[in-house]
């Protein structure tokens, strides 16, 4: 496949939501896949991305996690420039503010705007870069694209794609009801000019049979002039890393598991981070994964893990406040295995100081004190690719923190073998001194089944069934089975003529 008259610079193609979570991610990663298949060499780009869910780039930079997943879908490394801006939520109206991949600084949402024409210019930048490197790129937006007050601070959605020329495919959400409502009234939103770059609609996680919907699909084209290009159906059996933890932002109190149930918690901090180590958890057969909110008896669980965190000390102070303290206190003290990732990490230990006033004022925090480590939050962030070695299995993971934890007792639990592809010889985490608490900074362990078979058989859950095809190789064979059920059900040719793609 190759490009019709190819400019100078690469075509690019946008996909743009009525909503947030709609499916945009999703749709960009299926157009990554389907795109690369077909021979080009395909980029994503997401201007500006809100998330907690970030990852690490082989260089040592910071991202949204949404665009690692898309450049795996498109057969490439991840670069800070498909991301290069990122907002990490700290708080109701704060973010720690990412560009290209090092933290730029923290500000309220109100202060963020001053910087908005340094940040598009800088978005443009790392645009041009990807269309001089590569064949085409894809777009992602975010939330609505005809959110009327924000359009004049705009620097992800139209505003982009008019700088890059791009034509939009417009995804709705027919499971949200409302769909007739979402087209329309989204192009009434848009002034002519912008309603001219829509190419069509995507109507995503559709139940039910298609021809049922057909009088749907003629209304919607008859009404806005442009056409449905696909009816994508609702899928299970697909497994994409989701952007955000919008997937837990509103756990039910689970079930409480029986006696011989095998079940583990994951305690739902307020500002919960790279919730994705835990999906190959979700995929271990027989075993149970609840996300806890509310602080209630832990007995029934075989583990407890406390996650990453945005603001480890307000998460801390949520931990007390709510009950959990209490809690977690009796479960260590009846024999219960726990496990901390990164900012729960930090909490186990006896004290965390912040004395630059990182998280808010200066000062130091007493920790549950489960782990004999100390932690001082410092700038500048680490963020790593690291491999790691512990008791006769190796893997690979990444770090992202603020801040340096220094043991006071018990023993390491990983010997660091590499960070961003350079040998050391370092050490990580900590192992308490009756083998009960471990905690580490590495994110994606369990994506190592050696490792994820390892840690289960130490919480006393052997013999569980984990699949081998994990990780990358694993995430690999999803992105070709979303591929294929997008191609089901689209219409690819309009979408390739109008960036210019010649079959």
């Amino acid at each position: 496949m190759t490009l019709h008259n190819a400019p100078s610079m690469a075509p690019c193609l946008a996909v743009f939501g009525t909503a947030s979570e709609v499916g945009k991610s999703i749709t960009a990663t299926a157009m990554c896949r389907i795109l690369a298949k077909l021979g080009l060499r395909v980029a994503p780009f997401k201007a500006q991305n809100m998330s907690n869910n970030s990852g690490v780039t082989p260089e040592g930079g910071e991202m949204g996690r949404a665009q690692v997943v898309q450049a795996e879908a498109a057969g490439i490394s991840p670069h800070v420039d498909m991301n290069p801006i990122l907002l990490k939520p700290s708080s109701d109206t704060g973010s720690q503010v990412v560009v290209l991949g090092e933290v730029f600084g923290n500000r309220e949402a109100s202060a963020y705007h001053q910087d908005k024409m340094f940040l598009f210019k800088t978005a443009c930048q790392a645009l041009d870069r990807l269309r001089e490197a590569y064949d085409l790129v894809i777009m992602e937006g975010a939330g609505s694209c005809a959110e009327v007050n924000l359009a004049s601070h705009d620097i992800v959605n139209f505003r982009m794609a008019e700088y890059a020329g791009a034509p939009v495919i417009l995804v709705a959400d027919i499971h949200r009801g409302g769909i007739f409502a979402q087209c329309v009234g989204t192009l009434e939103c848009l002034p002519p000019g912008r309603q001219d770059k829509i190419i069509g609609f995507l109507i995503n996680r559709f139940r039910g049979e298609a021809n049922l919907f057909m009088d749907g699909i003629r209304w919607i084209e008859v009404k806005t002039g442009k056409p449905v290009l696909g009816l994508v159906p609702w899928y299970r059996d697909i497994h994409i890393e989701a952007e955000d933890s919008v997937v837990i932002e509103n756990p039910v109190d689970p079930p409480t598991p029986k006696a011989d149930e095998c079940a583990i918690a994951i305690i739902r901090l307020p500002h919960i981070s790279n919730f994705t180590d835990f999906d190959p958890l979700l995929r271990v057969k027989d075993l149970t994964i609840s996300f806890l909110e509310k602080a209630t008896d832990l007995s029934c669980y075989r583990a407890v893990i406390l996650p990453g965190s945005k603001n480890t000390l307000s998460d801390l102070g949520w931990l007390v406040s709510s009950g959990w303290a209490e809690v977690l206190t009796s479960y260590k003290e009846n024999g219960g295995y726990l496990l901390g990732i990164c900012g729960g990490y930090q909490m186990l230990g006896h004290n965390i100081g912040d004395p630059e006033g990182l998280e808010g004022r200066p000062g130091s925090t007493t920790g549950l004190k489960f782990l004999p480590v100390e932690t001082t939050l410092t700038a500048p962030k680490t963020t790593t690719r690291t491999r790691f070695f512990c008791e006769g299995v190796e893997g690979e993971g990444y770090e992202i923190h603020m801040g340096k934890t220094t043991l006071l007792g018990g023993n390491p639990l990983f010997k660091i073998l590499s960070r961003n592809g350079t040998a050391c010889s370092d050490s990580d985490g900590c192992v308490s001194p009756d083998g009960n608490v471990l905690g580490t900074y590495v994110h994606g362990l369990f994506d190592n089944p050696q490792a994820l078979r390892q840690w289960l058989s130490g919480v006393g859950l052997e013999g569980l069934e984990v699949d081998e095809q994990y990780g990358l190789r694993f995430r690999d064979q999803q992105y070709d089975l979303l591929a294929q059920h997008f191609l089901r059900h689209l219409e690819l040719e309009p979408i390739i003529k109008a960036v210019g793609i010649e079959q």
